[in-house]
C-alpha cells in the first residue's frame, strides 16, 4: 500500500456519520490534509525560529530579515510542496490534470498565500506586538481559509 492511500486510509477513519451530512468526503480530506500540512508548518515555524535563527536578525549584507519572517523563509519550502503532494495524492486523487500544470497552478495560489503570510506576520508581531508564534498561528489560520478557496476553485477543480 502507498504512503498516500495509507494517509487516505488513516483520514477516512476520522470521517464520521455526523460529518458527512454537512461535509463531502472531499472536502473532508481537504481540511484534514490542510490540517496535517498546518500542524507541521506551525512545528517547524517554531524550531525554525527558536532553534535554527535563533529568534535573531538575520544580517545577510544587503539587507538584514527580522527573525519571523526568517523562520518563514525557511519553512516556505517544506510547507509547499508536502500541502502540494498531500492535496495531490489524499484530498484530490482523481484528477483529469496533469502534474506539472497543477503544480503551476498550485504555484500561482501559493504566491498569494505568501502574500498574505508576509502581510499578516508584519501587521501582527511589528504592529500588534503578538509574539511571533502564536502570530503565525492566526496567520495560518487567515491562509487557511484562502488556501482553501483557491484549491478547491482553481487548483484541483475537475
Amino acid at each position: 500500500m502507498s504512503l498516500s492511500a495509507l494517509i487516505g486510509k488513516a483520514i477516512d477513519l476520522l470521517y464520521f456519520k455526523p460529518l458527512q451530512k454537512f461535509l463531502s468526503q472531499q472536502v473532508f480530506r481537504y481540511l484534514m490534509c490542510g490540517g496535517i500540512t498546518a500542524l507541521l508548518d506551525a512545528i517547524w515555524y517554531y524550531i525554525t525560529y527558536h532553534y535554527i535563527v535563533c529568534e535573531r536578525i538575520i544580517d545577510l549584507g544587503f539587507v538584514a530579515i527580522s527573525p519571523h519572517i526568517a523562520a518563514l523563509c525557511v519553512v516556505f519550502p517544506i510547507t509547499f510542496f508536502t500541502g502540494f503532494w498531500l492535496n495531490r495524492n489524499v484530498a484530490f486523487r482523481v484528477t483529469h490534470i496533469g502534474s506539472l500544470p497543477q503544480l503551476a497552478k498550485y504555484a500561482l495560489t501559493v504566491v498569494g498565500s505568501i502574500l498574505l503570510n508576509y502581510v499578516s506576520m508584519k501587521l501582527l508581531v511589528e504592529q500588534c506586538y503578538i509574539w511571533a508564534t502564536p502570530a503565525k498561528i492566526l496567520t495560518t489560520i487567515i491562509c487557511a481559509v484562502y488556501s482553501f478557496l483557491a484549491g478547491r476553485y482553481f487548483t484541483f477543480r475537475g
